[in-house]
């Protein structure tokens, strides 16, 4: 496999504009994102601005930036955009799509969402899982929930579904973390195709290759890496960066 990581990033979500640039500790979220990407080695790292700002800061420290449509409906869009540009060729057979806004990420949990490619020959799409955190997780629609198959102890399982929803009787609960790998051509597939029914009820994109036919294994990580989506999340990243500069 030939791998490449893509980090999509845009300054206008809805919960907390212009969080790529948000400063966490002195350093702008995306370039502790790239930073994470770069120290993972599983292959060149690129980031997909969607407004310049975010380009000129990934270059000023010696990233590798492609400015992409900022009308782009999802991450994933801008990601094969950026993908197109920088290897029209398709030298990279294997696509890293890691959320712009895990500025904590552990570097090793890139490289498990790949293996997971490696391991499973019939695996289109390889995403993460972690334990809940909290009992409260069970009933929170922010926390996206994976149904895997998993038997006890196994670290690697075939996803079934995610959804926002409190799952019924007692068993762990996985929580999802959004990174996927995907098969290039099963980027491509899956871009292509329009938002499905259960995507659109229940805003998770990743329904849509499940409508597909397409199959999504997952593999366990310790902890559900730090994500910002809200100002509070930001306090916490920074928070976070101090107790542990």
């Amino acid at each position: 496999m030939n791998p490449i990581v893509i980090i999509p990033a845009r300054m206008s979500a809805t919960r907390l504009p212009g969080k790529p640039m948000a400063d966490i500790d002195g350093t702008p979220m995306i370039l502790r994102v790239l930073r994470r990407a770069e120290a993972a080695g599983v292959g060149p790292v690129v980031v997909a601005a969607g407004d310049p700002e975010i380009a000129w800061a990934v270059e000023a420290a010696g990233g590798r930036a492609v400015l992409t449509d900022p009308d782009l409906p999802s991450g994933s869009d801008r990601v094969l955009a950026a993908l197109d540009e920088v290897d029209p060729r398709g030298a990279h057979d294997v696509v890293v799509n890691l959320q712009g806004d895990m500025p904590f990420i552990d570097p090793g949990a890139v490289g498990a969402c790949v293996a997971v490619l490696d391991a499973e020959p019939g695996c289109h799409i390889a995403t993460l899982i972690a334990p809940e955190s909290s009992p409260a997780d069970r009933d929170d629609p922010a926390v996206v929930k994976a149904i895997v198959a998993l038997a006890a102890g196994e670290r690697r399982g075939r996803a079934l579904y995610f959804t926002r929803s409190a799952l019924y009787g007692d068993g762990p609960i996985w929580k999802h973390v959004g990174i996927y790998a995907y098969r290039r051509a099963s980027l491509g597939r899956f871009a292509a195709a329009p938002p499905s029914p259960l995507e659109l009820r229940e805003k998770l994109e990743q329904l849509r290759a499940l409508e597909l036919g397409m199959t999504i294994w997952a593999a366990v990580v310790d902890a559900t890496p730090i994500s910002v989506d809200t100002p509070a999340d930001l306090e916490a990243a920074r928070a976070f960066a101090r107790r542990n500069a």
